[in-house]
């Protein structure tokens, strides 16, 4: 397993080659991770869906929901695809200007795009092929009900819900690229993105197929609805991984900006130090220039003296 530092340069490394790689194979490889993503919302939705609809499996069903959506990330990281969540890290590379703030949006713009194409593509397919007619149209009624509390979210709410859910999907892409077999980076991702699934928190590229897909079993497709959650969770996502997991490895572990850190405050320390050593040099330059002008007044006074 690599070093946090020595993870921080292949990150950094793997953001200067997304920054700069071809607009088809961000589009491709972006609709590929939506998909992949998809195929694990779906999958884990059908895997727990009977589970959660009683109390006493709830905790249960959230347990086998998120081990299950855990193959999504798993397949993207394994299948080198483009991840909108996990391409927070990212920045990295802008901090450490290895990539410009063009080559950062236009790396997100193209992968958040590619991305929605690979998802709701699922969400149609799925629609056609009667999968929502599963179990007496469960799944149906499931996909619905998962639409219609993720829309109903406030913005808020919806931000700080994304926002937690990147911190562990950056999380969990960060331990992949420091494990260094197969094995590794699969155990690497599956904890963390099983607490995020059980935890509640929001995905915005899952959410471009499970909103979708409850349009889709429920026959009415609302634009405005599936951006009011679109648009925090994706901001939250975004602050989530960029701000917590790239900014903070980054100025944890980055050895040049340690060092330049450590040169400014000692320059700092460096001109206080001098500024107080002036300033008390001059006040003892007063001090005997003071004691020098008042000399001569006593002096006459006692040459007076002596001769009386």
């Amino acid at each position: 397993m690599l070093k946090p530092a020595e993870t921080l340069t292949v990150v950094r490394s793997a953001a200067v080659a997304k920054g700069t790689a071809p607009v088809k194979k961000l589009l491709i490889m972006g609709f590929l991770a939506g998909l992949f993503i998809a195929f694990a919302a779906l999958a884990s939705t059908i895997a727990s869906m009977n589970l959660l609809s009683a109390p006493e499996t709830f905790g249960l069903g959230k347990l086998v929901q998120g081990f299950v959506f855990a193959g999504g990330l798993i397949m993207v990281v394994l299948g080198s695809a483009e991840l909108f969540t996990g391409n927070s890290l990212m920045l990295t590379g802008l901090i450490s200007h290895q990539i410009s703030i063009r080559q950062l949006l236009r790396n997100w713009g193209l992968v958040y795009l590619g991305n929605f194409c690979g998802a709701i593509f699922l969400a149609g397919m799925v629609a056609l092929s009667g999968i929502f007619n599963y179990n007496g149209g469960l799944l149906g009624d499931s996909a619905i009900a998962t639409a219609i509390t993720k829309t109903n979210l406030a913005f808020w709410p919806a931000l700080i819900l994304g926002m937690l859910c990147n911190i562990l999907v950056c999380l969990a892409v960060w331990f992949a690229f420091s494990a260094r077999t197969i094995q590794g980076k699969i155990l690497a991702i599956v904890f963390p993105i099983m607490l995020f699934i059980i935890s509640g928190f929001e995905h915005s590229v899952a959410n471009m197929y499970y909103i979708p897909a409850g349009f889709f079993a429920s026959g009415n497709f609302d634009v405005l609805a599936l951006l009011n959650n679109l648009v925090p969770v994706t901001l939250g996502n975004i602050i989530g991984g960029g701000l917590f997991v790239a900014t903070a490895y980054h100025f944890s572990f980055n050895d040049a900006t340690i060092n330049s850190w450590l040169e400014s405050k000692s320059k700092v320390v460096k001109s206080v130090t001098t500024s107080v050593r002036g300033s008390r040099a001059k006040s003892v330059q007063s001090k005997r220039s003071q004691s020098k002008k008042s000399r001569p007044n006593h002096r006459p006074a006692r040459k007076a003296s002596a001769k009386k």
